[in-house]
């Protein structure tokens, strides 16, 4: 079976740096390329690292990468303003994908957010869905969409309202049933192994969208130790 070949943009947050956890353990993938605005920590035989500027993405080489994950975000406190919050949340991951259809990439594995929503009235929501929109008008090989709820895991920047909006969800999560079930809090392992195990699953169709309730059901087809 020929290895694959993945790259992540975003391994330094919350759910890329799972993501990379998750792929350096799969024998599926031989190699693994981090693009990173500052060094990873974390070392691997099958990881390469790529610290670059985002702001001249377009011109980055990527290489034949077989599977591209995006787990590329930022919060408007941490952009300081709305135009420093779009670049990153929609610029950034569509000049991402234009690079992945142009070297001929098997597929595009983006997160989004619930709630996602070109009409949104929230900004945060509105932004994921133009992403989400314009992402499809691309005509990727292969789209695959996941809208994760409140994430659950170790930030290295403090954020009050997620962690206290996660804290709150994970504890009432038992009351949330049925359709209600979407809103529970997810952990960013559960979403980074749900991303890479459907990007091993043969496609349903060209445009996937994985809401947060079914990302929690995935499991683990396969278990191996890190090297």
């Amino acid at each position: 079976m020929k290895k694959r070949t993945a790259l992540v943009a975003g391994a330094t947050g919350l759910v890329g740096k799972e993501v990379v956890k998750e792929l350096c353990r799969r024998e599926e993938y031989s190699e693994i390329i981090a693009i990173t605005r500052s060094e990873l920590k974390l070392e691997h035989p099958k990881l390469t690292n790529k610290v670059i500027d985002f702001n001249y993405l377009e011109g980055v080489h990527i290489g034949l990468a077989d599977d591209i994950y995006c787990c590329l975000g930022t919060t408007i406190k941490k952009a300081k303003s709305k135009e420093a919050f779009r670049m990153v949340d929609l610029d950034y991951p569509l000049q991402l994908a234009v690079l992945a259809k142009k070297n001929n990439a098997q597929q595009f594995l983006v997160i989004s957010a619930m709630g996602a929503s070109p009409s949104s009235r929230f900004f945060y929501n509105k932004i994921k869905g133009l992403m989400e929109e314009q992402l499809k008008g691309l005509g990727l090989t292969r789209l695959q969409i996941f809208r994760p709820s409140l994430l659950i895991g170790d930030r290295e920047e403090f954020r009050f309202g997620e962690t206290l909006g996660a804290k709150v969800m994970s504890f009432a999560g038992w009351m949330l049933v049925g359709p209600l079930k979407s809103y529970k809090a997810i952990r960013a392992e559960q979403v980074a192994l749900a991303m890479v195990e459907k990007a091993l699953t043969p496609p349903v169709q060209k445009v996937e969208i994985h809401k947060s309730g079914a990302i929690e059901q995935v499991e683990r087809t396969k278990t191996e130790a890190m090297e």
